[in-house]
């Protein structure tokens, strides 16, 4: 192989293909599933997030990763939008500030995606299964074991949640070998677990709106979903980092009042209702006035409405999450995303030590780092083409 490989097809990935094309070099992706981008399409079928509409200064910090400020000035969130339109594909922005394709499926954004790539000579191996090093790149293919020498690399093999869409983590391993730290993943934007009694079953499946999530002095406006295993749901990955990091939640039901009123209109029922009648009356859902009787019946009304303990357990496992903390630690990276143990071997996408929210941060951050990786390799090749672009 005489140019550049890039090791897997999610969202960096392709993007890092693009970059080195765009630079006029030969790429060629190896992915190991039977088609490209999996774990996207997947997340693109309840509305492909595809970033947010936000101040640079707030977007980045939300990262909480120095390393990341100069890859996400370089595409940020109006650049995403235009990479976008660019592909055809028209966006809009939610009232949260959220970006989506008007479209709201991530399938016709990766048709046009990959037909563009396709335009500029990149070529697609399905089912070839990285194995590690022999003497190159070894690969596990249909047509039995290959060994690939590229003049430069990407690796864009995601995480370690969702593996059964690709992202299985077998490469920690491999580099580990190569003297490269691996930070030891954790999952991030994932529920936790809780204990019901089983009164709470007629509740699984159901969504609690309109509430607060407070861990420590961060409050989160939310909703989140109630299942047999636990809480999840966008509210509580909202929080999620804060509590696997020991916080402690507790729920305001009733965020828009304050507590002085609805002590108040506590104060004004009929002391001989019963609390569930009260609750009622005061407007709260089944399935939160259901909370209350499982953790605050004990709890004066106010606090119980105000503060609900929630008593967590711990995090959903790994494979559940959407994200993952942790990977390539950036100490083992030059700016331009190059392993120091390897060169001319870049690494991007969730492979790399960042974490953040969901609502558009992850994928921005997959496309920011792929294109940083990809244009930097195609530098390393001193290629004219690469040096021109923008």
């Amino acid at each position: 192989m005489r140019e550049a490989l890039v090791i897997g097809a999610g969202p960096a990935g392709l993007m890092a293909a693009e970059e080195l094309a765009k630079a006029g070099l030969r790429v060629v992706i190896c992915d190991a599933k039977p088609s490209p981008a999996r774990k996207f399409l997947m997340a693109g079928k309840s509305g492909l997030n595809i970033t947010k509409a936000q101040a640079l200064p707030a977007f980045t910090a939300a990262y909480q990763s120095p390393q990341m400020t100069p890859i996400l000035a370089a595409f940020g969130p109006e650049a995403v939008m235009d990479w976008c339109r660019a592909l055809g594909i028209e966006v809009f922005t939610g009232s949260s500030g959220r970006v989506f394709p008007k479209a709201m499926k991530a399938s016709p954004l990766l048709r046009a995606w990959l037909a563009r790539l396709a335009g500029l000579g990149v070529e697609l191996r399905s089912w070839w299964r990285w194995v590690g090093f022999e003497g190159g790149f070894a690969f596990d293919t249909p047509q039995g074991r290959v060994v690939l020498a590229p003049a430069v690399t990407v690796l864009a093999l995601g995480g370690a949640s969702w593996a059964r869409l690709g992202s299985d983590a077998a490469w920690v391993p491999w580099l580990a070998d190569k003297g490269v730290a691996i930070t030891p993943f954790q999952p991030a934007n994932m529920g936790f677990c809780v204990v019901w009694s089983p009164h709470m079953a007629k509740h699984f499946g159901q969504a609690v709106k309109g509430v607060a999530l407070c861990v420590g002095n961060r409050r989160e406006r939310g909703e989140f979903v109630i299942s047999s295993k636990g809480v999840e749901g966008g509210g509580v990955y909202a929080v999620s980092r804060d509590l696997r990091d020991g916080g402690a939640l507790h729920l305001d039901l009733m965020p828009d009042l304050a507590a002085d009123e609805v002590a108040r209109r506590v104060s004004a029922m009929k002391s001989s209702e019963t609390l569930a009648n009260r609750l009622r009356k005061l407007g709260l859902s089944a399935t939160a006035l259901a909370l209350v009787m499982e953790f605050g019946r004990a709890l004066p009304t106010v606090q119980a409405l105000k503060a609900l303990p929630i008593p967590l357990g711990p995090p959903r496992p790994l494979d559940e999450a959407i994200s993952v903390a942790g990977g390539v630690a950036f100490a083992n990276l030059t700016p331009d995303l190059e392993l120091r143990a390897m060169p001319h071997t870049y690494v991007c996408g969730e492979m790399l030590d960042w974490e953040a929210p969901t609502g558009g941060y992850l994928l921005t951050g997959c496309l920011a780092t792929g294109r940083w990786a990809g244009r930097a390799a195609a530098r390393a090749l001193g290629s004219s083409r690469s040096q021109a672009l923008p």
